[in-house]
């Protein structure tokens, strides 16, 4: 079956303004409240900006090193071939490379400045957990990323986040020196005082915040625009609950790989606990189920209320972990 890919209208192009808008707001008000120095502001403008092309450019290259990804061949991994091309004749689109990393930790993620220059790859963990049917669940999501240009948007808000953040580091120092002045007596100390409160507290909390919002509600989307793909929102389902049990048994090193190709993964590969949840770049894997599950029974799959085929999915993990 091949066709063109009808994509929804998730306003996201919108959401992401308003977010951005209010991210440049934050710089504006810690550069005004620490001297509003030109020279400053010119500074981390040119490494939002150089740091934003060079995350989106190279986004694919940067996102497969940090994980030591190997290409695969078709001889090497046929079953993922013939998933992801009959995937993307479906939608219409070019067929990515398909990469595979030397984790157990179980997770997929595409990345790629667009379409024609798209990847996806695989842990080994994910392979060995999930059947073919879940996969292709998984690997159905991760295209609707690339052909919803997630990509482009949360590479460019992971650069911002990080000139958020450095903002939050260099400006007490900035602050120290404006309250050292000679002009104190007239403001410039409180100005200083108030710029370093800003930026070390305000900066790197308001960039985790950003990069949160803009990650999660792509993740919704690409569920439901993944499922509609595959034409089963419960294999993926299944998937999610597999691979959140993986991920509590075997986590990803934080030291293994940055946030920002964590946060293009499926589910998020660090363990959570308390706080560390409320500030996870992905939703809750309960509220992602429930919704697939919603979903199936709109498209008449499942009766209401009927009990979901994931939990089985659960058990055949539980099973293979005691081998």
């Amino acid at each position: 079956m091949t066709g063109k890919l009808h994509l929804h209208n998730h306003y996201n192009g919108l959401k992401t303004a308003v977010l951005f808008a209010i991210m440049w707001a934050i710089i504006m008000i810690i550069w005004w409240a620490t001297g509003a120095r030109t020279s400053t502001l010119g500074i981390y403008l040119a490494i939002g900006v150089g740091t934003s092309f060079i995350s989106y450019w190279f986004s694919d290259k940067l996102a497969i090193a940090s994980m030591h990804a190997q290409p695969v061949t078709e001889q090497q991994a046929p079953e993922l071939y013939r998933i992801v091309r009959e995937l993307s004749q479906r939608a219409g689109k070019p067929m990515p490379r398909i990469y595979i990393a030397p984790t157990e930790t179980p997770n997929a993620f595409a990345t790629g400045r667009n379409e024609n220059h798209a990847a996806v790859c695989c842990t080994q963990g994910i392979l060995r957990i999930l059947d073919e049917r879940e996969i292709r669940g998984v690997l159905g999501h991760e295209l609707m990323h690339v052909y919803n240009r997630d990509i482009r948007t949360s590479a460019i808000a992971g650069a911002m986040a990080t000139v958020l953040t450095y903002l939050g580091y260099s400006m007490m120092y900035i602050g120290n020196s404006s309250s050292s002045n000679r002009d104190r007596d007239n403001g410039a100390g409180l100005l200083g005082l108030i710029g370093i409160l800003l930026s070390t507290v305000l900066a790197p909390i308001a960039a985790s915040l950003i990069q949160m919002a803009i990650s999660r509600t792509r993740e919704y989307d690409a569920d439901e625009d993944g499922s509609e793909l595959t034409g089963d929102p419960l294999a993926l389902a299944s998937a999610l609950r597999k691979i959140s049990g993986g991920v509590d048994a075997n986590p990803l090193p934080k030291t293994s790989t940055d946030t920002s190709t964590a946060a293009m993964m499926i589910e998020s590969p660090f363990r959570g606990a308390d706080v560390s949840r409320l500030f996870s770049t992905h939703p809750p894997t309960e509220d992602r189920i429930a919704r697939l599950n919603q979903m199936a029974v709109d498209m008449g799959q499942i009766a209401p209320g009927a009990a979901s085929p994931q939990v089985a999915g659960y058990a055949q993990y539980s099973q293979y972990r005691q081998h």
